[in-house]
């Protein structure tokens, strides 16, 4: 084995940890267009998702089938028909739907089934159920299209998948709902996972599609991703945007992870199928990969609590090991976490400082800033110290100081100038470990 490897694996898992224990008894809904079964991604996807069985998230899958169905229409010499970016279902192709469906039921659970020995599915164990969970009726005829036998979701037994997922099985919805008297109706994967993760009140909805996420500049396809957007501004978005025509159009997915979190579902995102690996990473890591959709910011700037006391050790601990913090035991962090502030993204801590005030001398101490390398860079180091500053205002103060044996460079661009240790007030002064030799800087907060 490389010497090195411990080194970069164990800091790694530890930082997924948080993330395991957050997720554990949550539902997913799952959802994958047709277009991942066809690029030949099935056997990759359902490790990953095996894995996430494993970690004990609870499992809804829907499958999408929109190419298998035009393929199976352009065997029989049969045109796919479209409007308003909905398939128009005749008999024919109602039929193509039918077994198309049937054959991807049957390939995923063979995916689903596997045990080979050295990959991620040995010794895995997860039991497939599907049935007739939803019920459907008619989009029926809309600007004069009749769209004959292609159907909306009615109704989800919420009740009958959550026994399911309750007892450990993943439960896989095809994209077909049934009306009371037995007639068969083609549904979109969009909205069959959009109307059970409302109905799940599911803690996620992810969609795995042929799109990289939402672009930061929608017409520049150069753009970065914007890796979360609040509900607000993914509502703003979608009603500037032309309505879908086609999946690969930004309002597509977006517009059905709005309906989802207006309808209780906290998160929902879209991600590429094309990245190997993108549901883990996106459910295992600080900004994920693809674009998030939340009804509130993830990311909270805040008091720290007795509750954050073991997220606040956990995050300073690498650093008072080498040296970049005064080493604090945890008696000393139970004692003064109301001083400390906290940055938050989806329950773990990445972030904090403390603010230790000497009012006779109208200044006081930040202390302990951290920033977890995971996120180093991206500018929480500023909130962190913005609102610090902010709390020491609203005490009346005069100036805030620092000592610092590594980062004195920082300081100084945010203001901060040095001072000799002398200026420190005698409180302070006493405990300065003059055998550190600590750099101190202050600033004003006029």
């Amino acid at each position: 084995m490389d010497l090195v490897f411990p080194h970069t694996f164990v800091p790694w898992f530890r930082s997924v940890a948080p993330h395991i224990h957050a997720y554990r008894g949550k539902t997913f809904v799952v959802g994958i267009a047709g277009e991942l079964i066809a690029a030949g991604k099935l056997n990759h996807f359902a490790q990953d998702m095996a894995i996430l069985h494993a970690m004990g998230v609870r499992l809804v899958l829907v499958h999408g089938f929109r190419p298998q169905v035009n393929d199976q229409l352009t065997a029989k010499g049969h045109t796919s028909r479209f409007s308003h970016g909905r398939r128009i279902t005749d008999s024919v192709a109602l039929d193509c739907a039918q077994e198309a469906a049937g054959q991807l039921r049957f390939e995923i659970e063979a995916a689903f089934s596997q045990g080979l020995p050295n990959t991620p599915m040995a010794n895995s164990t997860v039991r497939v159920v599907s049935g007739n969970f939803l019920t459907a009726r008619p989009v029926g005829i809309v600007d004069g299209v009749d769209f004959l036998s292609s159907g909306v979701v009615r109704k989800v037994d919420a009740g009958a998948i959550r026994r399911a997922i309750d007892i450990g099985a993943l439960v896989l919805l095809s994209p077909f709902g049934f009306s009371p008297t037995g007639e068969a109706f083609n549904l979109s994967m969009e909205d069959v996972a959009t109307a059970t993760a409302i109905a799940l009140q599911a803690d996620k909805m992810l969609f795995l599609t042929e799109t990289p996420g939402i672009r930061e500049h929608i017409d520049d396809p150069e753009s970065a991703i914007d890796t979360e957007l609040a509900l607000a501004d993914a509502q703003r978005l979608l009603a500037a945007l032309p309505a879908p025509t086609q999946p690969t159009d930004p309002a597509f997915y977006l517009k059905h992870c709005v309906e989802a979190c207006l309808g209780g579902v906290e998160r929902s995102h879209i991600l590429p199928f094309a990245t190997d690996g993108a549901l883990l990473m996106e459910v295992f890591t600080h900004d994920g990969i693809g674009t998030m959709v939340v009804d509130e910011k993830l990311e909270s700037l805040r008091e720290a609590t007795s509750d954050d006391v073991g997220g606040v050790l956990q995050l300073i601990e690498p650093f008072e090991r080498d040296g970049t913090l005064v080493k604090r035991d945890r008696t000393e962090i139970e004692r003064d976490i109301g001083l400390y502030t906290v940055i938050e993204h989806d329950g773990v801590i990445f972030g904090c400082a403390a603010l230790y005030p000497y009012p006779e001398a109208r200044t006081a101490e930040m202390a302990a800033l951290t920033v977890s390398p995971q996120v180093q860079g991206q500018g929480d180091g500023d909130k962190i110290l913005k609102r610090v500053e902010q709390r020491a205002r609203a005490m009346g103060l005069d100036t805030m100081f620092v000592l610092t044996t590594r980062t004195m460079h920082w300081f100084i661009k945010r203001g901060f100038h040095p001072v000799d240790p002398d200026w420190l007030p005698e409180a302070r002064k006493r405990k300065y470990n003059w055998d550190r030799r600590s750099q101190v800087l202050v600033k004003k907060l006029g």
